[in-house]
């Protein structure tokens, strides 16, 4: 008996630990994946190299481990689904959704190294694709100088 219920209490402490998890940085995920589209979409093409690097950050995170990987490209998606709309409309919704971690210096430096990583991920870092982290630089109040941009 006693056995079962310390099983029990460590399975509901795992499972109450994710959900803070998911609470406090639901932000960050959707930056991510609002960071990661305003990217995807800069160049006009979507490679699938961009949605494998973005799969294998979100998969390596500590930060964003605790979500589903359905639930990210879920946000992806509506995000990508914005700029093939209206690709200013798309722009404008992004940076909306990124300069909600403005503030949290630690977590807007990896979502700009992020954003970077996967401009570069088909081999073709462009102007284009430079010119959108920039923007994400600006809109957390960071240099792009600081990233080589």
């Amino acid at each position: 008996m006693l056995g079962w219920l310390k099983t029990n209490a460590e399975k509901a402490r795992a499972a109450l630990t994710v959900e803070v998890g998911k609470f406090k940085n639901r932000s960050f995920m959707e930056a991510t994946a609002a960071a990661c589209a305003m990217i995807a979409a800069a160049d006009g093409e979507v490679s699938s190299q961009e949605k494998q690097k973005m799969s294998g950050f979100i998969s390596n995170s500590p930060e964003l481990k605790v979500f589903d990987l359905s639930d990210v490209i879920a946000a992806f998606n509506d995000s990508l689904g914005k700029f093939e709309f209206d690709i200013q409309i798309g722009q404008a919704e992004a940076l909306k959704t990124i300069g909600k971690i403005k503030g949290n210096d630690g977590a807007s430096r990896l979502l700009v190294r992020v954003a970077c990583a996967i401009g570069a991920s088909d081999g073709n870092f462009d102007e284009k694709e430079k010119a959108a982290c920039r923007q994400i630089c600006l809109e957390l109040g960071l240099s792009p100088a600081d990233f080589e941009l």
